[in-house]
């Protein structure tokens, strides 16, 4: 693989860990706030909860009108 590939896996990797510890600190959050209170890229803040739920370790809420995100 490219090294920036590479980097770039990195880089997922390591926010979907700051996403983990965001949500282990408060809680079930919408989207929209995940993204805008952890400091990164929105795409790459999704592809890091999307990471998480690969590996099973969050779930998703429905609300009457949002959708959160939590740890399992």
């Amino acid at each position: 693989m490219p090294n920036a590939v590479l980097q770039e896996f990195d880089l997922i990797g390591e926010t979907a860990g700051h996403v983990w510890r965001y949500l282990q600190e408060n809680g079930p959050v919408t989207l929209t706030r995940l993204a805008k209170d952890i400091d990164a890229p929105r795409d790459i803040v999704m592809q890091g909860v999307g990471w998480l739920a690969r590996e099973g370790k969050v779930t998703y809420y429905d609300g009457a009108r949002t959708k959160r995100v939590g740890l399992v």
